[in-house]
C-alpha cells in the first residue's frame, strides 16, 4: 500500500488500515487454531512498553489525545509486531518480507530519481529537486526510510547462503538503492544506513567487509568523478554533517532547541513524563526563542506550506519528554532486548551459514530503526513499516528456541 500515493494531511493511511486487518487475522487464526500466541519471554519483551504507554496515556492533555497516542504506539511496537512475529512460519517467510522491502525501495527510489532529475521533487534550497517519492513534501523523511530499509535487505540478502543468482540480484538492488539513498538529501539516514551496514559487513564476516568496502569505494569514484554524479548542493549536504556542533543551520539548531524542551519537560515530570501527544502543547513554555515558527514545505505536486515543528525528532527525546523515565526504560529495554536476543541468534547460526541472510536482514533493520530514532521518530505514512521492522526482528530473536535453524 505505500507504494501508492499518499496524503499529507497527517491522518491515517490505507497502510495503517491493512495492517489493523493483519492484526485481526492473526488473531481469528489464533482462535481458530487454538494455540499458545506467544513464549512467556517474547510476551514479557513485547508486553514491556505497554506499562508506560498506558500511564501516559492517562496523563495526556485531552481524553482523544490520550487514545490517539495510545493507538498509535500500540499499532507500532507492540500490536503488528507480535502479528508479524507469529505470521512468519520459517527463513522462507522471513526472505518474502525482505524481498517485498527492497521492491518497495526500489519503486519508491525510481519515483525519487525521476523527481530530482525532471526537478518535480519537494524543494530544497530554492530548487524542487529533493527525492520524496510518492510521501510528497510533507513526509520528506518516508522514501529516505523505504530506501534504506531496502538496502539493508539487500545488503542481508547478498551476504546470506542463498543461491548465487538471487546474491548478485541483491547487490544489484542495493547498490542501485544508493542513488536515490543520497539524492533524498538525509543526513539521519545516510548515517544510519552507513552505520547499520558496517555492522551487517563486519557480523558476516571482516575478509568480505573488507572485500565490499573496496568495491563500494571503486563505485563511488566512478559515480562521482566519472559520471559526475554529486551535485555542488549534494557535496554541500554531505559535508554540513560535520558542522553540526561548530555552524549548524536552521533545521540543526531547530533540533537542538527542540531537544532541550524536550529534556526540560522530562525534569518537570520525570516519572510519567507529559502524557502522550503532550509535546506539541509543552512545546512553546519550554523551547528558546532559538526555535523557528515551522519549516517550510513545497514542491512534489503541493503547494507552499508552513509546517510546525511537533516533535523533537528524536524519539528517545520523544519518549523520555512524554512518557518519561518509566516510559523510556520500558521501550528502550523491549528494544535492547530484541537487539541481544537477535545477535546471539546471529552468532549462534554463523557456525552453519543457513539462515545468515535472515539474521543479517532483522538484526540489520533493527539497528538502522535503533541508530535512525536519534535523528527521527514516528510519524507519517512510513511509520507502519516500523512496526513490520520490530516484527521481522522480533520472529528471529523471540521465536522458538530453534528459529535460527528453519
Amino acid at each position: 500500500m505505500l507504494a501508492l500515493p499518499v496524503s499529507g494531511d497527517g491522518g491515517g493511511t490505507v497502510a495503517d488500515a491493512v495492517s489493523g486487518l493483519v492484526v485481526l487475522c492473526c488473531a481469528v487464526r489464533l482462535v481458530r487454531d487454538r494455540r499458545r500466541p506467544l513464549s512467556r519471554t517474547a510476551a514479557v519483551v513485547l508486553g514491556l512498553p505497554v506499562v508506560g504507554i498506558a500511564i501516559a496515556a492517562t496523563g495526556a492533555v485531552s481524553p482523544g489525545a490520550g487514545i490517539a497516542g495510545l493507538v498509535r504506539y500500540l499499532q507500532v511496537f507492540v500490536l503488528v509486531p507480535a502479528a508479524v512475529l507469529l505470521l512468519i512460519r520459517d527463513r522462507r517467510d522471513a526472505r518474502l518480507v525482505a524481498w517485498s522491502l527492497v521492491g518497495l525501495a526500489l519503486w519508491q527510489g525510481a519515483i525519487g530519481v525521476q523527481q530530482y532529475v525532471t526537478g518535480t521533487g519537494a524543494s530544497y534550497m530554492g530548487e524542487e529537486i529533493r527525492a520524496v517519492g510518492t510521501f510528497g513534501p510533507t513526509d520528506v523523511m518516508g522514501m529516505a526510510a523505504v530506501v534504506s530499509f531496502g538496502l539493508v535487505c539487500a545488503l542481508g540478502l547478498a551476504l546470506g547462503p542463498g543461491p548465487a543468482r538471487a546474491r548478485t540480484v541483491a547487490v544489484v538492488c542495493a547498490l542501485a538503492l544508493l542513488v536515490p539513498l543520497a539524492l533524498s538529501f538525509s543526513r539521519g539516514a545516510w548515517i544510519a544506513t552507513a552505520l547499520t551496514c558496517a555492522v551487517q559487513l563486519a557480523l558476516a564476516g571482516l575478509r568480505r567487509a573488507v572485500r565490499v568496502f573496496a568495491a563500494v569505494a571503486a563505485v563511488s569514484v566512478i559515480l562521482v568523478g566519472g559520471l559526475g554524479i554529486g551535485t555542488a548542493m549534494l557535496q554541500e549536504r554531505i559535508g554540513s554533517i560535520t558542522q553540526v556542533a561548530d555552524a549548524p543551520d536552521q533545521s540543526v539548531t531547530d533540533r537542538y532547541t527542540m531537544w532541550a524542551a524536550a529534556v526540560d519537560m522530562w525534569r518537570e515530570q520525570p516519572l510519567t513524563g507529559v502524557g502522550l501527544k503532550g509535546f506539541p502543547e509543552y512545546r512553546d513554555g519550554h523551547a528558546s526563542l532559538a526555535l523557528s515558527s515551522g519549516s517550510d514545505t513545497d514542491g512534489a505536486g503541493a503547494g507552499f506550506r508552513r509546517q510546525p515543528l511537533e516533535s523533537p525528532h528524536n524519539m528517545y527525546l520523544l519518549v523520555l519528554s512524554e512518557q518519561g523515565l518509566l516510559g523510556l526504560l520500558a521501550l528502550a529495554g523491549s528494544w535492547l532486548a530484541l537487539l541481544v536476543c537477535g545477535l546471539r541468534g546471529l552468532f549462534r547460526v554463523r557456525r552453519s551459514p543457513q539462515g545468515l541472510d535472515c539474521a543479517l536482514v532483522a538484526c540489520g533493520l533493527l539497528v538502522w530503526q535503533l541508530v535512525d530514532f536519534a535523528y527521527a521518530d514516528i510519524g507519517g505514512p512510513s511509520t507502519v513499516l516500523t512496526a513490520v521492522v520490530f516484527g521481522l526482528a522480533a520472529w528471529w530473536a523471540l521465536a522458538s528456541e530453534g528459529a535460527g535453524e528453519r
